[in-house]
């Protein structure tokens, strides 16, 4: 029997996360490719990626794009990439609304994360109702880990509860190794390509595990 539902929050509660840095690239000029390659060197010298440093809360925002600026080597400031992001990042109305009546048919919910520490109000504020829709929201960035760590998904479980195991559990997100780390610790995963899709895989899961 399915008891709750975890939600990923970017990409699935939202727009694509490709557009908003689409969009920054456009904007700065500075290609999406370069700031991969730019993080992948400062992963392959010092052990640690930069951007899962930032989104387990371990650097700062302002630490994190001064170390990509200097990798860039070049006359590149990343300060507008924070706003830029947010403004090309749009709530997803039919996974919000389907969210809501879930909670509404009486399930548990939680919302989990890879998010960055100076940026929750801004992604909250996407979603301003968002503590009426999930009992529980798990943020990287606050706990010090992030998907696909199995850490994470434990935690998220603690937190609901209730005696809430992970095989009672869906989990929801547009990227497949987090799907597949949830799966791994017993959930059953829905990889979000669309809102019908996903609704529609949700659905089957329901009715199937009732």
């Amino acid at each position: 029997m399915i008891r709750a539902v975890i939600s990923d929050f970017g990409g699935v509660l939202t727009s694509p996360l490709i557009e908003s840095f689409l969009a920054y690239q456009e904007e700065s000029g500075v290609r999406f490719e370069d700031l991969g390659r730019a993080m992948m060197r400062i992963a392959e010298r010092s052990g640690e990626h930069p951007l899962f440093e930032l989104e387990k809360g371990r650097i700062t925002e302002a630490d994190f794009l001064s170390s990509i600026e200097s990798e860039l080597k070049g006359p590149v400031k990343l300060g507008s990439l924070r706003d830029t992001y947010f403004a090309h990042l749009r709530p997803n109305g039919p996974m919000i609304g389907y969210m809501r009546e879930l909670r509404d048919r009486g399930l548990r919910m939680a919302l989990l994360t890879n998010n960055v520490r100076e940026w929750e109000p801004h992604w909250r504020s996407k979603l301003p109702d968002i503590d009426e829709i999930f009992e529980v929201v798990v943020d990287s960035a606050f706990v010090g880990m992030r998907k696909p760590e199995r850490g994470i998904y434990e935690l998220t479980l603690e937190q609901l509860g209730d005696g809430v195991h992970a095989e009672e559990c869906v989990f929801v997100d547009d990227t497949d190794v987090n799907c597949d780390a949830a799966a791994e610790l017993g959930m059953h995963a829905v990889r979000f390509r669309d809102s019908d899709q996903a609704i529609a895989e949700l659905e089957e899961l329901l009715s199937r595990e009732a």
